[in-house]
Parts: structure tokens; sequence; C-alpha cells
């Protein structure tokens, strides 16, 4: 399975921080958040990886190279203007090969054992699997149900669920039909729910949305306490 690691968005929260830094490069003890996504797939099996890149891309392509510095082989998808989430996976789609792959967010750090999700098997009807996490504190209701089977639902009116945590596998054909070009994931998640073909799992180990200044120095300060 190859892996795909999200790395195109301006980070506008993330100002004055990714005016000069792509967000990936920004360094979380002393490690840009890519790399350390890029030795945790290549830990856990993962030994092709794609990368989308636009905002500031240059400078993520010259960091990581061809991918050989960690033993793995790095191609990039290349976007003029971010197409958000699912415009740009769309557009590296034929990197693929019509096969399942992993796709992370490059602006969460994780402890989740990739090598879960590459040993699982879609189920017959699941064209995508989330991996959900408890709902941080900026983010308290959650996004989606999960029910008893592992298939994603709807949030009940008033209740609160849990937080797709940007880490899962997608198949070709959750997107069947979709034109180029700029794209949100979210309306095909909630499609693929309505279809009854959206799995999904809850991990209740280490993950953080690095998504502001404040978050990410947060975080610096906890993995170099506990390193």
């Amino acid at each position: 399975m190859k892996a795909m690691i999200l790395a195109a968005g301006v980070g506008e929260r993330m100002r004055p921080l990714t005016d000069h830094t792509p967000k990936p490069l920004l360094c979380l003890a002393g490690v840009p958040m890519i790399e350390h996504h890029i030795r945790r797939l290549a830990a856990a099996g993962f030994s092709e990886l794609v990368i989308n890149v636009s905002h500031l891309g240059d400078l993520i392509t010259a960091y990581c190279g061809d991918g050989r510095a960690w033993g793995v082989r790095v191609t990039y998808s290349r976007e003029d203007a971010p197409l958000e989430t699912a415009g740009g996976i769309v557009q590296a789609l034929p990197q693929f090969e019509g096969a399942p792959f992993l796709v992370v967010n490059g602006d969460i750090w994780t402890d989740y054992p990739f090598e879960r999700l590459a040993a699982y098997k879609m189920r017959a009807a699941e064209t995508a699997h989330l991996v959900m996490v408890n709902n941080p504190p900026q983010h308290p209701g959650g996004d989606f149900a999960l029910d008893d089977a592992r298939w994603v639902r709807v949030l009940a009116a008033g209740s609160a669920g849990w937080t797709y945590s940007g880490v899962g596998i997608y198949t070709p054909a959750f997107f069947d039909g979709m034109p180029a070009g700029k794209m949100p994931l979210r309306p095909l998640l909630d499609s693929a729910i309505a279809q009854g073909r959206l799995g999904g799992e809850r991990y209740s180990g280490q993950w953080h949305d690095v998504g502001t200044p404040q978050r990410l120095q947060q975080l610096d300060a906890l993995l170099r306490a506990t390193d």
C-alpha cells in the first residue's frame, strides 16, 4: 500500500510562521512535522509515499528529495494553488494505480501504529476507513458517530461523537465521478455515510492537531519533555 501525506495547504492559522516556511516543515522537538510522518511510515513498512505540495512547495521537495534518506521512495503531486483535501487527492489518484492508499494530514502528530492500516483489509462495502480520536478542546463536539459495527454515522443532535484524525484509508472508488479542481473532503464523507460505505475505528492514543502557533509550541514542549 502506498501512503499520501497532505502538505499543500497555506497554513493561514499558523501565520506568520508559514509566511516563509510551509507548515509541514515547522519543527517539533527539532524535527519537521513531515519528517515525523515519513519516519513512522517507513518504520511501518510503507516504502512508497506521495506528497502533494503547493504553498512554498519547493522547500518541501528540497527537504524530502526522493525519500532515500529514510529508505523510502517519495514522489510529488504539484498543485498550482491548493486544491483542498479531496481535490488534492483526486489529482494524485493516478499515482495509486487503482489500489487503496493511506492518507495522513501533514499538520497532525500522532503515535498511531500505521502498520495496523498497512495490514487492514477493506470490507466489501467500504470505500474509505477513518481513524477517529477523542475530541480535542478546540473541537469538543466531534465530527461523526461510530457504531458497534465500526461504521461511521452522522452525529445525532446534541450528542458528541469522535473527531476524524486526518488518518484514513481511501479507495479510488470513494472519489468516483469527482471532477478535477478544488474540493473539500467533508461532502464526500457525508455522501459515503449516507450510502453506508464509510468505515472507521477509534484510537485512544496520542493525537494532536498542530493548527496554531500556540498548539505547535505546546506540543513541542511536551515532546521535548518526554524525549
